[in-house]
């Protein structure tokens, strides 16, 4: 194009513009493929969200961080199950454990992998003061059978317990939960999908491997990353996005900059922008002034 401009070709420049849209879908092609070239980019995953500071409302928050992951897979025709979850006294639950099965769904949630913080006038206050909550989230790849992941009967307790809940039909009535304890570690999977033991077991123990793998793949990023520790942002924590619904509206994510004035539809799991922006390594210049 810029050779027919130079030359006043305007037939050139035509030809070149109209060769400009399949230029750009490959482009997007390349960089999907980039940013999702990763050994368990393709994988299925478990997301865990655990409601932070805030009282009930963060609980209320991990409610509300479930709907809006929960619609942003239901746009890709994703399966979201949810394999066990603590109820809040009041509203919204203490944590969630969710099982998303789809193509590339590790690879793009993987980038959701931090704190999440809403600023909101709460609703559970009578006074309707302006509160910060806070979540995290955490995503790890579904290990495929094929990767051999040895758990020694020594390390780890497994017992079952009878489900409980709200009431009604969803409540596992039988002691079929299944409450997987790996000693080595400390983490503790409760799983009460089915009403089989067996079923709920199978699947404790696969969440159990698939932890296992994302610590040692943990392990392995930090040992490489040691030698930049002291050039990392700081800020607070492992923060990574706000939402503010009061006294303006706006979500913004400060590690890339990347924002919208449109809460509802981030909430209703309108997410690429964020996602895609942290996949492809865009960086916020002004992180720590996000941060404040």
């Amino acid at each position: 194009m810029e050779l027919a401009q130079e030359a006043h070709d305007e037939a050139s420049a035509q030809e070149a513009e109209s060769t400009l849209p399949a230029l750009e879908a490959e482009v997007a092609k390349l960089e999907l493929a980039r940013m999702l070239s990763g050994e368990n980019d393709r994988s299925n995953c478990f997301m865990d969200i655990n409601a932070g500071a805030g009282g009930t409302d963060s609980m209320d928050w991990a409610a509300m961080l479930m709907r809006m992951y929960t619609r942003f897979c239901e746009q890709r025709g994703w399966e979201v199950e949810v394999n066990d979850m603590v109820a809040g006294e009041e509203a919204g639950f203490k944590n969630v454990s969710l099982h998303i099965k789809g193509e590339y769904a590790y690879g793009y949630l993987k980038a959701e992998i931090g704190v999440h913080r809403l600023v909101r006038i709460s609703p559970f206050d009578a006074n309707a003061r302006r509160q910060t909550a806070f979540a995290s989230v955490d995503v790890y790849p579904e290990v495929d059978d094929s990767i051999k992941i040895d758990i020694p009967e020594k390390d780890y307790e497994l017992k079952f317990i009878r489900g409980g809940g709200a009431g009604g039909q969803k409540v596992n009535k039988t002691s079929s939960t299944a409450q997987l304890r790996h000693l080595p570690t400390g983490i503790l999977i409760t799983c009460q999908t089915e009403r089989s033991q067996s079923a709920n077991k199978d699947m404790a123990f696969k969440i159990l491997r698939a932890r296992l793998y994302e610590m040692e793949l943990k392990r392995r990023e930090a040992e490489r990353d040691a030698a930049e520790a002291q050039k990392k942002d700081i800020s607070f924590g492992s923060q990574i996005r706000s939402y503010v619904l009061a006294p303006y509206r706006m979500v913004k994510d400060l590690r890339t900059g990347v924002e919208t004035g449109n809460v509802d539809s981030v909430l209703d799991g309108s997410l690429d922008d964020f996602i895609t922006a942290q996949l492809l390594g865009v960086k916020n210049p002004n992180r720590n002034a996000a941060v404040d």
